[in-house]
């Protein structure tokens, strides 16, 4: 801004350009927060001057974005035709929350044995501002605390490497864990174990801890494979002429899904293997 001296009366300061750097992390951040929260959906082609007019920038900072994203697994680059909103079949889904349950089942584990008082205050804080949202079935606003919960046991646990790791590959299923609170039932489940969590990390109960965790992600992979297939068969249906049953939050309803049992079966078969996945690691380390 230009000084109060250097101004002339009468006329509007002219505001100070945005640093590239501050742009380039912006554009990052705002496409990041679209694939999550569904704006850009799973498989979607990127349209680079929808997005420029969207976000009011040129295709230059949009492209740097995207050169980001990709090395977070969250698009795809296209050579010579641009990129595409990266989509995990049903086995990377659930290869992928599995690994995702054992690094946060170790983040709470280390988390209890390093956390300080300051940090589990900031986390009950946390967890209070969520339980709000979720009263306000703010859904976005429950996910940006949620996912910054996690993030603070992640670096209470005090093991770099298990930052690094458990960033990238959690990088990959945001847009996943966010819409596995479509379902109300699920959601409210999801609040109540994360009490259980903060129960757990102050009473500095690791095992506990790392039971719950490992138990959560399991939860939200079962949850992830339901609509993933349910967005398939809702996909198979229109394409075949058939307008699929939808439930009031949108997603297809499984009266729909039973009309192609193979797919339901296989999606339910897979989420009952995560679940049960965890609890056999949970068993072993009893």
């Amino acid at each position: 801004m230009i000084p109060v001296s250097e101004a002339r009366v009468g006329e509007t300061a002219r505001p100070r350009a945005i640093g590239r750097q501050v742009l380039h992390a912006a554009v990052v951040a705002q496409l990041r927060d679209m694939i999550t929260e569904g704006a850009l959906a799973p498989g979607e082609r990127l349209n680079e001057r929808v997005l420029c007019e969207q976000l009011a920038i040129s295709r230059t900072p949009l492209r740097e974005a995207f050169k980001v994203l990709a090395t977070e697994g969250l698009i795809v680059l296209l050579p010579n035709r641009g990129a595409q909103v990266a989509k995990l079949s049903r086995d990377e889904v659930v290869h992928t929350f599995q690994v995702m349950g054992a690094l946060e089942g170790l983040s709470g584990e280390l988390a209890c044995a390093n956390i300080t008082e300051g940090e589990l205050a900031q986390i009950r804080e946390l967890q209070r501002q969520m339980a709000a949202c979720h009263r306000k079935r703010d859904l976005p606003g429950y996910y940006r605390l949620n996912r910054a919960i996690h993030e603070r046991i992640n670096e209470a646990a005090r093991n770099p490497v298990l930052t690094q790791v458990y960033r990238t590959v959690n990088a990959q299923l945001h847009a996943l864990r966010f819409r596995s609170n479509f379902d109300r039932k699920k959601w409210d489940a999801a609040l109540a174990e994360h009490e259980q969590m903060l129960e757990a990390l102050a009473a500095r109960d690791g095992e506990r801890m790392r039971r719950l965790l490992v138990e959560h992600l399991a939860h939200k992979c079962a949850a992830a494979v339901l609509a993933l297939t349910e967005s398939e068969v809702g996909t198979a249906a229109s394409a075949g002429g058939r307008a699929p049953a939808r439930r009031g939050n949108g997603v297809a309803a499984r009266s729909t899904a039973a009309r192609r049992p193979g797919v339901p079966r296989a999606a339910g078969a897979a989420a009952e293997r995560a679940v049960k996945s965890a609890r056999r690691i949970n068993g072993r380390r009893a």
